[in-house]
This record gives structure tokens, sequence and C-alpha cells, in this order.
């Protein structure tokens, strides 16, 4: 089949580019156009109409790309036109009416390269993360995988384990054959130089995914203290109902934010108390798991509140920030034992002391992104690979015996094949949907 797809944004603008890829990319060019063929990969300006030629849908630019040099490794073509609805739309339609021809789903252009061997699995997932970046840190962590850097890496540790399985593979089929001491003991300290490397790598605190998925807040504390009031606050607009009355928030209320180009995902929750009906105690569970789950959690509250000795002994925790509101109002004095705790005095109503909030919730993800120059792990998908990876390879250097050498392979065996799972050199086509499915239609 033949798939094509608009790959530009959806909405008016001022151009429009459908991708077209397949063995019947050249023929759609033929019969929506006229005139020469366009050279491959040259630009050229032409009437593109619609399918029975009887009308022009609209003046633009189409270019050729023949397989395998093109980004899919088919044979692939773009036509740019103005892009209004109606032109697009005309455009979509008239293609759709060619034999063999579907719209593509999503992430399928990528996925054809993917297998047609242009780009590796690592390279696939970050142009889907490049296309999502909302900051700078994003983008720029994204582009390092694309370049190749962390694909190196991997592909080193694989290239080694391999290296080492065939010395324990030559033991194997030649029993009366004695390997070199030397290769012996090259063998054991490769290995447990990767087993080191693996360990430091995944002892990253998530860092990559943390970048990519962005840094967790969450606002907790008990009911009608300002959470919701923070939250307005912090997104600058409206985003929470607030109210007087306590209990106002049932469910988790989420904004996606730029901190000094840092992604941030804030969370208000409900308040936690006793929950008075099964909504409440639903919405409680939440807070409370949205807070387990938080890089980040801003435990508020109230200085006159006789909870919040309770409160703190069950939320303190070092990946929170202590927060008392209200303290414009005379009957929240601060005292002596809450002070010694360092809480941040706010008021939100007059708007004291919130940039300094800010400030060190500023600093905490500054440190918490601390060393991201040379991150190798993303997602979640790589760092369990790499943990059966390094579980494997514990469980080789447990083998010393002659007689565990066929053990010792398998286990060598696996180890390798966790490591090829991530760059996608076995066994992908069960992840490939999951990870093509957060991608866009026509990319």
């Amino acid at each position: 089949m033949t798939i094509y797809a608009l790959s530009s944004g959806i909405g008016t603008s001022g151009i429009a580019v459908v991708r077209i890829s397949g063995p019947d990319a050249k023929l759609v060019i033929e019969k929506l156009t006229s005139g020469p063929f366009p050279l491959p990969r040259m630009a050229t300006l032409k009437k593109v109409n619609n399918i029975n030629k009887t009308s022009m849908i609209d003046e633009g630019i189409v270019i050729w790309y023949p397989g395998p040099n093109s980004y899919t490794g088919e044979d692939m073509s773009e036509i740019q036109v103005h892009g209004s609805r109606a032109v697009v739309n005309s455009l979509l339609k008239s293609i759709s009416q060619i034999k063999n021809c579907r719209l593509a789903e999503p992430g399928e252009f990528t996925k054809i390269a993917l297998r047609n061997g242009k780009i590796d699995l690592l390279k696939a997932e970050s142009i889907g993360d490049l296309i999502s970046a909302e900051t700078d840190i994003q983008m720029q962590q994204a582009l390092k995988i694309i370049a190749g850097n962390n694909l190196k890496k991997f592909e080193q540790w694989r290239s080694d384990l391999l290296q080492i399985l065939s010395n324990v593979e030559a033991k194997i089929d030649f029993p009366e054959e004695d390997l070199p001491a030397d290769i012996i003991k090259k063998i054991r300290i490769k290995s447990q130089n990767i087993i080191h490397e693996i360990e430091k790598n995944l002892n990253d605190k998530k860092v990559g995914e943390i970048i990519r998925e962005g840094f967790r807040i969450a606002i907790i504390g008990p009911p009608n203290v300002g959470k919701s009031s923070l939250l307005n606050y912090l997104s600058n607009r409206d985003v929470a109902i607030v109210s007087s009355a306590a209990g106002t928030t049932r469910d988790v209320i989420e904004t996606h934010l730029n901190i000094e180009g840092f992604p941030v995902i804030i969370s208000d929750t409900a308040g936690i108390r006793d929950a008075r009906n099964e909504i409440e105690r639903k919405g409680i569970k939440l807070s409370l798991k949205k807070a387990d789950e938080s890089d980040l959690n801003i435990i508020m509250i109230e200085a006159k509140s006789k909870e919040n000795q309770r409160f703190l002994d069950s939320y303190a925790s070092d990946k929170a920030l202590l927060v008392v509101n209200k303290v414009d109002s005379k009957s929240n004095r601060i005292s002596s034992k809450l002070k010694k705790l360092n809480p941040i005095l706010l008021s939100i109503k007059k708007q004291k002391n919130i940039n300094k909030l800010i400030n060190s919730i500023k600093q905490k993800i500054k440190n918490q992104f601390k060393g991201t120059e040379n991150i190798l792990i993303t997602r979640e998908r790589h760092r369990k690979n790499l943990e059966e990876c390094l579980l494997n390879l514990k469980k080789f250097n447990t083998k010393k015996k002659v007689g565990d050498f066929d053990k010792a392979a398998e286990d060598l065996r696996l180890a390798t094949r966790s490591l090829g799972k991530i760059t996608g050199k076995v066994d992908v086509e069960d992840i490939l949907d999951s990870i093509f499915n957060d991608f866009c239609i026509g990319k």
C-alpha cells in the first residue's frame, strides 16, 4: 500500500505539506499534475489538479524522492500547497480516490523508515520527542539522541558482550583447548567494567525521563488553605475553581508550565482530611497517589490549623517544600514550633513572598537537573532493558567453573539481547505500536 497524510500542522496556515510514501507515490504525482515529471529532490512548481484533472486544486511545489534515498526508504513525494482547509481537504480527497492509497496511521512514515533500516529505534523515539518538545532542554535531549550519541554507547556495550560471548562459545566448542589466561582476565575485567557503567547510568535519578515527561509538582494540604489559588497564580490564569467553601477541588487538576526552560507539570489536589462521602474519599486517594508520584510536593497549610502536626508527620519529606499560607490574617500567627521547620510564609491574596516560593521551586528543579550532559536513559523502556542486562551480567560473573560455561553463555546472550531491544536490533515488533501511537499523523 501507498500511504499519505498531511505532515504540517492542522488548521489554516501559509503552507501545507502532504507526504506520500509507497510503490504508487510516483503515480499519485502523475495523476494529479501534468507536464514533465519532477527531477529527483528538486522543488518543482506545478498545477495540482483533482483526480480527473477537470479542475485545479492549487498551484504548489512538488518534490520527488525516489527510494531508497528518501526518509522512509521507499519512493516518496511531497506536495506543498496553500494551507486552507478547503485546499488540503480537496487534495487529500483526490489522493484517497487513487487505488492502493490509504491515509497513514500515527508515526507510520517513521515506522517504515525504521523497518527499512533508515533509522534505529532510539532515533525513531527521539524524533517523536523532538516533535513534542515544549522546552529547550527537551529539544536538546532529543537532538543529542538523534545525533547518535546514545546509540554509540549501547552499541559499544553490545559489541563488547558479543566479543566476550565469542570467547566463551569457543571454549564450549573446543573444550580440550584452554583459553589463554590473559583472555580470561580480559573477560572478567571487561564484563565488570560494563556492570559498573550500567549501574552508574541506572543511578541517574531518572533525570532523562523527567526531562522528557516533565518535572512533577503536587500541591497538597488540608482543604481551603489556598492550593487552587496558588495553582492559578503560577499558571497566570484561572485553571482551578477557587471558593471559600472547603473541599471545592475533588479531582486532580494539572497544568503544564515552562520554568526557565524546564518542563514542569503542577497538580492541584483535593484537600486531605477525614473524608465525608465517597466522592471526597476518591479525590483524597488520588491526591495521595499524586503526592507519591511527584518529584516535589508543596505542602500548604495554615498556621491556625490544629491538624498541622499530624499532617506534617505524615507528608513531610526530603522532596517537600513547606508553605504557610494566609499570613496576612492576624489569626495566622506562626508558632515557634512551626518556625523551626523554616517554612515559606505566604500570602497569595496579598502576593507576599510568592517570588521566594518560586525561587525555591526553581532551585529544587535545577538541583534535580544537574549533570544532564551525558544522559543515556530517557524512557522507562530503556531502564527496564538495562536492568535485565545488568541482572544477566551479574549472573554471568558468578559462574567460575568450566562446567558452567553453557549457562554462562546463555546469560551473555540474554544480556546482549536486552541491549539489542533498546536500539531495535531484536524483538521490537511488540512495542512498536505503543511507541508510534504517540506520534502525530504525517510523521
